[in-house]
């Protein structure tokens, strides 16, 4: 009985040290949202990336706009070469709502402009998902 509940507990412990246990911080989970949002937008899927934004993000601007916004911006940038996460800064605030946000920014390289910064904003949503809430190209 002891050597079960020693093997018990040592499993439990495991588990609970593991990698995978320790990805699921708020950073982590905004990132991975981030980069599955961001697919979509390097793949010009522009409406779907509406689609996947957050609640408050599609609040604020409507899908018709944010498509011909994002193709202004990402069109003369030509396709993505290389992405690599710079910071990530929990927030409670970004302004206009409180809630919980992860400030992301990447440093970017586009075919014709090698150096770029993205700024990506995930909030998390009412019902526990991460969600893109702002997207930023300097």
């Amino acid at each position: 009985m002891r050597r079960t509940l020693s093997a018990v507990l040592a499993v439990l412990f495991l588990a609970a040290a593991s990698p995978l246990a320790s990805q699921e911080t708020p950073e982590k989970l905004a990132e991975a949202a981030a980069l599955s949002w961001l697919g979509l937008v390097d793949a010009g899927k522009y409406g779907e990336s509406w689609d996947a934004a957050a609640e408050a993000f599609r609040a604020s601007v409507p899908k018709e706009r944010w498509q011909t916004m994002l193709d202004e911006a990402r069109k003369p940038l030509g396709r993505l070469l290389s992405r690599n996460l710079k910071s990530a800064k929990p927030r409670k605030e970004t302004g206009a709502h409180a809630g919980e946000y992860v400030v992301l920014e990447f440093d970017t390289s586009f075919e014709h402009r090698p150096s770029s910064i993205e700024t990506v904003t995930p909030m998390k949503e009412k019902d526990g998902t991460w969600k893109v809430a702002g997207y930023f190209i300097k």
